[in-house]
C-alpha cells in the first residue's frame, strides 16, 4: 500500500514561487507514475501534471505549461511540483497521486495541501 503525504502549501502574492513535495510510504513509489491534480472552491478536481515512474515523460495541463515543472527523486520516495509565476487562479487544494503505470487509473491519493495566491 502507498500512501502519498503532500507538503509545501501556503499563501504567495501572484508571480510568487511554492514547490509542493509528495513523499509516499511503500516500497513500490518507484514504479508509479505519478501526478498532481488540483481543486479549486465549486469546481471539479483537474489534472495538473504527471510523470512516468523514471521521469522521463511527462505531462502537463496546458494553463500551467511553462510555469509548473513536476520531477522525482525515487530514492527519497518523493515527487515535486515546482510552480513559478503564480496567479490567483493557481488558488486551489492540491493533491498528489500514484498510478500503477502510465496512462493507468490513479489509486493512491493524498490528503490534499492548501495553495493560495493573493492578487
Amino acid at each position: 500500500q502507498v500512501q502519498p503525504v503532500e507538503s509545501g502549501g501556503g499563501l504567495v502574492q501572484a508571480g510568487g514561487s511554492l514547490r509542493l513535495a509528495c513523499t509516499a510510504s511503500g516500497r513500490t513509489f518507484s514504479r508509479l507514475a505519478m501526478g498532481w491534480f488540483r481543486q479549486a472552491p465549486g469546481k471539479e478536481r483537474e489534472f495538473v501534471a504527471a510523470l512516468t515512474w523514471s521521469g522521463s515523460t511527462t505531462d502537463y495541463a496546458d494553463s500551467v505549461k511553462g510555469r509548473f515543472t513536476i520531477s522525482r527523486d525515487n530514492a527519497k520516495n518523493t515527487v515535486y511540483l515546482q510552480m513559478n509565476s503564480l496567479k490567483p487562479e493557481d488558488t486551489a487544494v492540491y493533491y498528489c497521486a500514484g498510478a500503477p503505470t502510465w496512462g493507468r487509473e490513479y489509486v493512491f491519493w493524498g490528503q490534499g495541501t492548501q495553495v493560495t495566491v493573493s492578487s
